[in-house]
């Protein structure tokens, strides 16, 4: 039975991964930081649960000792939007900025430093990221630089790394909490679930992919030719 951790899956993409994984035999460790949430949307799928933080570092020890080793797959999806609505770089909290520097970026690379002992042959790294990482959207500077410092750190660990499978992967737009906290008072019901995005994951965790960044619906349109 593989094991994976998933961070972020009381909500959105994170809980949609953790349902699609445990039903195919995955053996799960999942967090979030709301304890009570966690516990009600994953208290049915037959994973350990771990509320908490991934800024702190005692949380991702427990984490991974929950794990054990080997571990198969290593899911940092846990992010933080930042202030709603999101304001213009000249008027960032520089406060609110670090906090999102160290969700975003600072805690899924010192929870691989952590991990990287740990992990299976040919284990799987899948760093959630966004075309904000890329494109220059007004307002979200702070979100967008956090994802494209993950890329490119998630890069980085590729080449450093090259027996290990690193992924950074852009779910694409999806009705969920944190994007209509993006758009807030913005009807956002046209966005897919998050559940139409995970198939294209799972393709890149149970493939044979090479390390690099992908969008979740273009594996999905490859899957399909």
């Amino acid at each position: 039975m593989p094991t994976g951790v998933v961070t972020g899956a009381s909500r959105g993409l994170g809980l949609a991964l953790t349902r699609s994984l445990a039903e195919r035999g995955w053996r799960l460790v999942v967090d979030a930081r709301d304890h009570e949430a966690l516990n009600s949307a994953t208290a049915p799928l037959g994973v350990a649960a771990i509320a908490g933080d991934v800024a702190d570092p005692g949380h991702r020890r427990a984490l991974l000792e929950a794990a054990g080793e080997p571990i198969d797959l290593l899911i940092n999806n846990a992010s933080l939007l930042g202030p709603s609505p999101q304001p213009r770089l000249a008027d960032y909290p520089i406060e609110e900025l670090r906090q999102v520097y160290e969700v975003n970026v600072l805690a899924p690379l010192a929870l691989l430093q952590l991990a990287i002992p740990r992990l299976a042959r040919d284990a799987a790294i899948v760093n959630v990221t966004s075309d904000a990482a890329l494109e220059p959207y007004v307002g979200w500077g702070g979100y967008g630089s956090s994802k494209a410092a993950l890329e490119q750190l998630s890069a980085i660990l590729a080449a450093e790394h090259p027996g290990l499978r690193v992924y950074t992967v852009d779910p694409g737009d999806m009705r969920t909490r944190m994007h209509q906290e993006a758009f807030p008072g913005e009807d956002i019901s046209d966005r897919p679930p998050p559940e139409e995005s995970v198939p294209g994951l799972l393709e890149l965790i149970e493939g044979s992919h090479p390390s690099g960044r992908y969008r979740a619906r273009e594996l999905l349109e490859a899957l399909a030719r």
